[in-house]
């Protein structure tokens, strides 16, 4: 079966997007990419060794401006050159955003399959508007389907992860290992380890500097994933004090040898984050960004809060002394922290890929 995956941007909504086309491949289909050439989509999918075709695509702005008129223009000129594209596929997938939106129209004109993957707790406005046309709509939170029209057909099928970090399920021990060479860690500390996704998040870097100077302790040291834009200017402050080991990266390829050796993650709560961190079985306390698009980053830490497997903590909340307070209580209290990573490996779904590439084989061969 010929197939066309549309999506990208950040690396959160790429990878889940090759879970999936690797999944397809390994059984023997013909799999394709399309996104555009800004985002993080233009490198990693050849890298990975799939095609890619180039789609232009801008966001959709709400308020009115100029963008807003120009978003829907570009969208409709992408349609007609994507024609030959979806036309030569037996399907198509949406894996949400923006860019998604004209090969999903395409897909809809040319009467080819679609089938639509909405990564988070509050569906995206693109994924709203393409669901009527959809054969599936595969949902990462079953609470999502209350954000999509009545008769749309949903099936949560969980956000697909990458190989690498299924792999701490199983060989934890080992990689934990990897990431106390990789890292220079000590094994007689635990680690924390603090992210706020692809391209950091300020205000999360500046809380743990300042957790860093307070958190006066022997037991502890930090992993933190500065993003690019902040590597610098975090390095240069925790240089100027500090009473616990820090290990500053701007960006880590190899994320599954962070999390085999956390004992404690705190991170945005992006999608791909919470599907991570929950399959990977590590207990966490999440900052969900407050200005992500229907607050879908606090509904998605909400979800995983509530099956008992990561402490919520509003970005409004965040302060260092407030994040410090948290990290200590979760590390005092082993019982409880042992408890949050069951609890999270249970929620997960690490069959995620499987079962998101069968609902898409399954609309292909229903035509």
């Amino acid at each position: 079966m010929r197939i066309l995956i549309a999506g990208g941007g950040t690396a959160g909504h790429v990878f889940p997007a090759l879970a999936l086309a690797r999944r397809l491949a390994e059984q023997g289909h013909d799999v394709r990419f399309a996104g555009t050439a800004k985002g993080k989509e233009s490198s990693l999918v050849p890298e990975a060794g799939f095609a890619f075709v180039e789609v232009e695509a801008r966001p959709f702005v709400r308020k009115p401006s100029w963008g807003a008129l120009a978003a829907p223009i570009t969208a409709a000129r992408s349609v007609g050159r994507l024609r030959p594209s979806v036309e030569a596929c037996d399907v198509v997938v949406g894996m949400g955003g923006y860019v998604s939106v004209p090969v999903a129209l395409a897909a809809l004109r040319g009467r080819r399959p679609l089938v639509l993957h909405e990564q988070n707790a509050v569906p995206g406005l693109a994924n709203r508007v393409l669901a009527r046309g959809a054969r599936s709509i595969a949902l990462v939170f079953a609470e999502a389907a209350r954000g999509l029209p009545r008769r749309a057909r949903t099936v949560v099928t969980g956000n697909p992860v990458r190989d690498a970090i299924l792999a701490v399920r199983t060989d934890r021990e080992r990689l934990a290992k990897d990431a106390l060479a990789a890292f220079g860690l000590d094994a007689a500390r635990r680690t924390v380890f603090v992210f706020g996704g692809s391209q950091g998040a300020l205000h999360l870097n500046r809380a743990t500097v300042d957790v860093v100077r307070r958190l006066r302790r022997q037991d502890v040291q930090i992993v933190l994933l500065t993003g690019p834009a902040h590597a610098e200017r975090i390095r240069t402050e925790l240089e100027a004090d500090g009473t616990i080991p820090v290990t500053t990266m701007a960006f880590l390829e190899r994320m599954e040898l962070a999390y085999a050796a956390a004992d404690l993650v705190v991170a945005r709560a992006g999608a791909t984050t919470v599907a991570e961190v929950s399959v990977c079985g590590v207990p966490s306390v999440l900052v969900p960004y407050p200005y992500a698009t229907g607050r879908h980053q606090e509904a998605n830490a909400r979800a995983l809060q509530r099956a008992g497997g990561a402490s919520v903590l509003l970005d409004d909340e965040l302060s260092g002394p407030v994040l410090a307070e948290r990290i200590t209580g979760l590390l005092d209290d082993p019982e409880r922290l042992h408890s949050m990573g069951e609890r999270a490996r249970e929620w997960s779904r690490p069959d995620a890929a499987e079962a998101l590439a069968g609902v898409v084989l399954d609309a292909g061969e229903a035509v």
